[in-house]
């Protein structure tokens, strides 16, 4: 193995984790919110937001798919030390992190089940720009509206459409966080 896997993790996990895990549940609470997430040092190309959600929202009974450049090694060994989650094909996937262009299709990845909704997918997406401007966003959580630079809305509007099923994202740019839960109704 090699020892840059040991680096990189929460220096005191039991602090960073609740310090991340108050941001990570008040970004999803008020989506269109962007907040900061340190703490941990992940191997490239994972930024540091999205390393902290891994860090902080995964562990052994977490399956997580990997796409696109985030599926190499130095990442895939750096799970496996700090969080022990197994790397599972996007199908199996509770999270997956990767570029959206990375993440493809996104009808492979769970929704959930009329019975049990919260058997879905979360989606850490990458981004080059988080802004609080483009798509405006409206629902639980959010007083009026709110906006966030999105990707694809149409494909969101789709999501919200399934409720109670359907995904949840996390977007991520360096050390920043913003999330959509499939609640929120999206309009361009």
């Amino acid at each position: 193995m090699n020892a840059d896997v040991l680096k990189g993790g929460f220096a005191n996990a039991p602090v960073d984790s609740a310090h991340a895990f108050r941001v990570l549940m008040n970004v999803m609470a008020r989506p269109g919110t962007i907040e900061d997430l340190a703490g941990a040092v992940p191997p490239a190309p994972l930024s540091v937001a999205a390393g902290v959600l891994i860090l902080t929202l995964c562990d052994p009974e977490t399956p997580v798919a990997l796409c696109g450049a985030v599926d190499c090694a130095a990442v895939r060994d750096w799970i496996s030390f700090h969080v022990g989650a197994p790397v599972v094909a996007p199908e199996q996937a509770m999270f997956a992190v990767g570029r959206w262009e990375d993440l493809g299709v996104l009808d492979r990845f769970a929704i959930g089940t009329p019975e049990y909704p919260d058997r879905s997918a979360t989606l850490i997406v990458e981004m080059d720009t988080l802004d609080s401007n483009g798509a405006t966003l409206s629902g639980p959580g959010i007083k009026e509206t709110s906006s966030l630079s999105l990707p694809d809305v149409a494909v969101f509007q789709k999501n919200a459409m399934l409720f109670p099923l359907g995904l949840d994202f996390y977007f991520t740019e360096g050390s920043r966080v913003a999330a959509l839960p499939r609640t929120t109704k999206v309009v361009a």
